[in-house]
C-alpha cells in the first residue's frame, strides 16, 4: 500500500491553506485528491512572490500544501461549472472545503445538497468561526480568527509590547491536521455504518484548543496567565538563557526540585544545594532575579557547545532554540522523518516538510509534485464522461479552464 488512504477519492475546493493543507495530508496518506481552483488559480499561487519581496522561480509554501493532488480549473459560480464539482463530488469519498458557506449553498455545494446524491459522502469543511453564531459567515484568514481573536497573540504580548506577528500558516497547518483527523474519523465510522457525515472545525476553534493550557484555567478558576518574559518565570529552571558565543537554549527543568541538583553540579555550584535561600521551588521563586542574575553569568562564560557537554553529562534536560536554516539540518529532525522527497517534473526530487503522522504498515510516500493550475483538467473530466467536444464548449464559455 501506499498510505493508509490508498483507494479513498477526495474533492478539494478550497483555496489558500487550511483547507488545501487537509488535502495535501490525505493526499500524502495516499488518497487521490482533485483540486479544484477557480480560472485565476488559487491566490496561494501568487503569495510567495509578494511576501517575499522578490522574483523567485518556486512557490516552497503552496508547493508544499498542494503536493500529491491533481488539478482542475472550474467557475462554480456559473451553474454549469457548480455541476460538474457536485457530479465528482457524487463519485467520491470525501469533499474538502473552506470556501465561505454562503458561497457554497448559491452553487449548490452545501453538504445537504451533496449528501443528497451521495449519502456516503464524508463532507469536511473548514469555516473561520464555526458553523453557528452571529460570525458565522464573517471572513478569516487564521492571522485574524487563529491567532488574534482566539487569544494567542495576546498571550504572548507582555505588558508594554506590540502584539507579536504570527509564522505563516500557523493556525491553518493546525487546522488542516484537526480536518484530517476528523475525516480519518468518519471514514471509520462509515466502515461500521455505511453512512457519510458532515466534519467541520474552524480557526477560531482550533485557536482555542491550541490555548487551552491557560483558557480552561480562565474558565475553571476564573484568572488567566499573564504573557511571561524569561525572567518572570519563577522556576529559573524553564526558561531561556545565552551562551557565550551569542546563541540561546531552553532548560526544560518543569519538575524543578527533581532537576535542581542535576543542574548545580553542572554549573559548578554545588553550595547552592546548600543555601537555604534555594532549597526548593517556593524558596527559589522568591529569589529567582538573583538565581537569574547568576546563571546569565555563568552560561555567558561558555559556548553552547561546552554548555551542551556539560549539560548532557550531569542529565539536565535542555533545547537549543535553533533558527530555520538550523532545523533544516539537524540530523535528528531528519531522522525523525520531517522531511520526505516530492518527485519534481523534471525528474529530480526535492526535500520538503512531510506531514507528522507515519505508519508502521501502511507506510506512504508523495506521488507527485504541486499541480499548475488546470493541469489536469482534461484528464479528470475525460474520466468523467465530459468528451473533448462538450470540454471545448465549456472552455469558450469560461466554465473551465
Amino acid at each position: 500500500m501506499n498510505g493508509p488512504m490508498e483507494g479513498i477519492r477526495v474533492v478539494e475546493l478550497g483555496v489558500w491553506v487550511a483547507g488545501p493543507c487537509a488535502g495535501m495530508i490525505l493526499a500524502d496518506w495516499g488518497a487521490e485528491v482533485i483540486n479544484v481552483e477557480p480560472p485565476g488559480g488559487d491566490p496561494y499561487r501568487e503569495i510567495f512572490s509578494v511576501s517575499a519581496g522578490v522574483e523567485v522561480e518556486t512557490n516552497p509554501p503552496f508547493e508544499m500544501d498542494n503536493r500529491g493532488k491533481r488539478s482542475i480549473t472550474v467557475d462554480i459560480s456559473k451553474p454549469e461549472g457548480a455541476a460538474i464539482v457536485a457530479e465528482l463530488a457524487a463519485e467520491a469519498d470525501v469533499f474538502v472545503t473552506n470556501a465561505r458557506v454562503p458561497a457554497l449553498k448559491r452553487a449548490g455545494l452545501d453538504y445537504e445538497d451533496l449528501a443528497t446524491r451521495n449519502p456516503r459522502l464524508i463532507y469536511a469543511r473548514v469555516t473561520g468561526f464555526g458553523e453557528d453564531g452571529p460570525d458565522r459567515d464573517r471572513a478569516a484568514y487564521d492571522v485574524g480568527a487563529f491567532w488574534a481573536r482566539s487569544g494567542v497573540g495576546a498571550s504572548l504580548t507582555p505588558d508594554g509590547s506590540e502584539p507579536p506577528f504570527q509564522r505563516g500558516g500557523m493556525g491553518d497547518h493546525l487546522t488542516g491536521l484537526a480536518l484530517a483527523s476528523g475525516i480519518a474519523g468518519a471514514l471509520f465510522s462509515r466502515e461500521r455504518t455505511g453512512r457519510g457525515q458532515m466534519v467541520s472545525t474552524s480557526l477560531l476553534r482550533s485557536g482555542i484548543y491550541f490555548m487551552g493550557f491557560d483558557i480552561n484555567t480562565v474558565l475553571r478558576l476564573g484568572f488567566a496567565w499573564p504573557p511571561q518574559t524569561r525572567r518572570t518565570l519563577g522556576n529559573p529552571l524553564m526558561s531561556s538563557f545565552r551562551t557565550g558565543d551569542n546563541r540561546w537554549f531552553w532548560l526544560i527543568g518543569l519538575e524543578a526540585d527533581r532537576h535542581w541538583p542535576k543542574l548545580c553540579r553542572a554549573v559548578d555550584r554545588t553550595d547552592w544545594l546548600e543555601d537555604p535561600r534555594l532549597a526548593n521551588v517556593a524558596s527559589r521563586a522568591k529569589h529567582a532575579s538573583e538565581l537569574y542574575d547568576a546563571l546569565d553569568e555563568i552560561f555567558a562564560g561558555s559556548s553552547l557547545d561546552e554548555w551542551a557537554a556539560r549539560l548532557d553529562e550531569q542529565d539536565v534536560w535542555w533545547a537549543p532554540v535553533q533558527t530555520t536554516e538550523e532545523v533544516t539540518a539537524d540530523p535528528q529532525a531528519h531522522a525523525a522523518g520531517a522531511f520526505t522527497g516530492v518527485p519534481l517534473p523534471d525528474g529530480t526530487s526535492a526535500l520538503m516538510v512531510a506531514s507528522p503522522v507515519d505508519y508502521s504498515a501502511d507506510s506512504w510516500s508523495v506521488k507527485r509534485p504541486a499541480p499548475e493550475n488546470g493541469e489536469h483538467t482534461d484528464e479528470v473530466l475525460e474520466a468523467a464522461g465530459i468528451d473533448e467536444t462538450r470540454r471545448t464548449e465549456l472552455r469558450k464559455r469560461g466554465v473551465i479552464g
